[in-house]
């Protein structure tokens, strides 16, 4: 793979461990932050922190706020100060899964290794944008009254979860194809 991805500096030998933790630190968060987003679905917010993370006005998300008991407020605090774990985690699993699908998709087309090298990159674009709303979130949360807040969240959010589906599209439809390949190989 001739292109340069953002996991060069971990030796090939030791990107696939390093995938597989970052893919099990990626889950037991998934599963802390869907109890942690329990109380937070509410007739306000019934996607819970998503809704929150889309709400992109103010009076929105002030009413979803109200919506949450004191437990859900410190749930959606502690659920988005542990989203800085998370994003690291998910970033990283996603992103050297692409390389990973890459580097064994460039061996037949080489625009599919470069695709996959991209949507690494674009990966760490998605954890910086994911910090970037969590602050704007927790500033709502905490009381800014400023319109900008909500506004800068949802607009962060948006291609972040684009990228995050391309990037595990990608990660399917290339291990599958990997598959396929190899038993076809058989």
């Amino acid at each position: 793979m001739t292109a340069r991805h953002p996991f060069e500096r971990i030796s090939p030998s030791t990107q696939k461990r390093v995938f597989w933790v970052l893919l099990l630190l990626t889950l037991c968060l998934m599963a802390t932050l869907r109890v942690l987003d329990a109380p937070l679905k509410t007739e306000a917010a019934p996607s819970g922190i998503v809704s929150f993370e889309f709400a992109g006005d103010l009076q929105l998300a002030q009413r979803m706020i109200e919506s949450w008991d004191r437990r859900g407020q410190v749930s959606a605090g502690l659920s988005l100060g542990l989203d800085y774990l998370f994003l690291i985690a998910y970033a990283g699993s996603i992103g050297m899964g692409c390389v990973l699908i890459a580097q064994n998709a460039s061996k037949r087309v080489k625009k599919l290794g470069t695709l996959g090298v991209l949507l690494a990159w674009a990966l760490l674009v998605a954890g910086l944008l994911d910090m970037v709303e969590n602050y704007a979130l927790i500033r709502v949360l905490l009381g800014s009254q400023r319109e900008i807040w909500p506004m800068v969240a949802k607009w962060c959010a948006l291609p972040k979860f684009l990228i995050v589906a391309l990037g595990l599209a990608y990660i399917l439809i290339g291990g599958v194809v990997s598959l396929l390949a190899r038993q076809g190989a058989e």
